[in-house]
């Protein structure tokens, strides 16, 4: 059992983009489909899917390359901890890469991206940052 199950997501994405590894394949959660959502919509990645397997399902992320092989995620960075919550209002939202990057946030609404948190104004959970 690891400590935190999102740290190791990010970790597995971060990993497989430096290889460039076309898939990568995690255990699953509400939680990791919901940042792989919105992963999907921002066009960091090219698609997921859930893959029942009679436990909690394991969830794989293709991963998504520029036209000349580069990984279209460069740094994926955990900002909320175990041991350091950090909780913010919509307008307190970091802006990451002045725009050109997103902050995931899990609020009462579920997961969503900076942007869709600032339209709706309401804060939550900053989970990681993407650029």
């Amino acid at each position: 059992m690891w400590s935190d199950p999102i740290a190791d997501m990010l970790t597995r994405i971060r990993n497989a983009a430096r290889v460039r590894a076309r898939e990568v394949k995690m255990p699953a959660s509400n939680l990791k489909v919901g940042i792989a959502k919105v992963l999907k919509q921002e066009g960091f990645i090219a698609g997921f899917d859930k893959i029942d397997n009679g436990r909690e399902g394991i969830l794989r992320i293709q991963l998504k390359y520029g036209p000349f092989g580069e990984p279209v995620i460069n740094v994926i960075r955990r900002e909320s901890k175990a041991g350091r919550r950090d909780y913010r209002g919509a307008r307190e939202l970091p802006r990451v890469l002045n725009g050109l990057g997103i902050a995931i946030v899990s609020t009462s609404q579920g997961v969503l991206s900076d942007r869709e948190c600032k339209e709706r104004n309401i804060g939550g959970e900053l989970i990681c940052t993407v650029s």
